[in-house]
């Protein structure tokens, strides 16, 4: 009983270290990991305590901190590599175990994806809705990207992109609620799914992450001329349909000036259309 203890006080110590850690990658699989210079980490796995060397993170003086976390959602833990870089953004590196290889293969991001943040950033894990939160800064805008799982296969869930609109060709047709003291730029939010296509837009606050899980919900607005025409498509030179001063409306995407929006008709449910940014000239 006494050298069980002392045993897992012993592992508990190294876990607790700024330079190791020690978890089971895998049942009847342990895990002890070091951090060398310049961030690479020394991996022993197994019984027979197998060596593998990693390529992780540093900061600017070669520091690094080990964690360990279940980054895939399978029930065991995954080694997590974290330095600050920048002064406000942290850099990444996850590894899981294969239990084909009996090896810690590293966890990258998609490439080729609409996402903000090249890589894992400042890493949180939402076990609720299994999804991976990578948030990172550039300039003074900080960006957040959402990330799921089809299998073992990691794909981009959510990302946003900001929005570079003229303010007063906006206010000219739109009054945008304000959104609280604390609001942002406005951005729109894409959920994909695993084959990347778009499942849904809304235009949002470009700084409060929407939560995950949860319908994307745009932001509202009031129609300002008096008859603001409602065009089916982007680029469509006439309509039938418009709107009126005074009309309330949720802002879902934008293309090339144009703002896509939807209006809750009392008598005919949602209408959704296009409206052009800039009203065009009257004669």
């Amino acid at each position: 009983m006494m050298a069980l203890c002392s045993a897992g006080m012993a592992m508990q110590a190294l876990g607790a270290e700024s330079d190791g850690v020690a978890f089971d990658a895998a049942p009847g699989v342990p895990v002890r990991a070091r951090m060398l210079d310049g961030g690479r980490v020394e991996v022993r796995i197994g019984k027979d305590a197998a060596l593998q060397l990693l390529d992780g993170v540093a900061d600017e003086e070669g520091r690094s901190r080990l964690d360990h976390e279940d980054v895939d959602f399978d029930g065991v833990q995954d080694l997590v590599v974290r330095a600050s870089v920048g002064q406000v953004n942290e850099a990444v590196a996850v590894y899981r175990y294969d239990a084909r290889t009996a090896r810690l293969q590293p966890l990258a991001a998609p490439t080729g994806t609409p996402a903000n943040c090249d890589g894992l950033w400042s890493l949180s894990v939402d076990a609720t809705t299994r999804t991976l939160v990578s948030t990172c800064r550039g300039g003074p805008m900080w960006y957040t990207d959402f990330y799921r799982y089809q299998g073992e296969k990691l794909y981009l869930y959510r990302a946003e992109q900001l929005l570079m609109l003229d303010p007063q060709a906006l206010a000219a047709v739109l009054a945008v609620d304000e959104g609280g003291d604390d609001a942002g730029p406005l951005a729109v939010w894409t959920t994909f799914d695993a084959a990347g296509s778009a499942l849904e837009r809304a235009i949002g606050d470009g700084l409060s992450p929407p939560v995950s899980g949860v319908p994307l919900r745009g932001r509202n607005a009031r129609v300002v001329p008096a008859r603001l025409a409602l065009f089916s498509a982007v680029g469509d030179a006439s309509t039938r349909r418009y709107l009126v001063a005074g009309d309330r409306v949720e802002l879902l995407d934008e293309r090339d000036g144009w703002l896509q929006v939807r209006y809750r008709n009392p008598t005919r449910g949602a209408v959704t259309g296009w409206i052009q940014l800039a009203l065009p000239e009257q004669g």
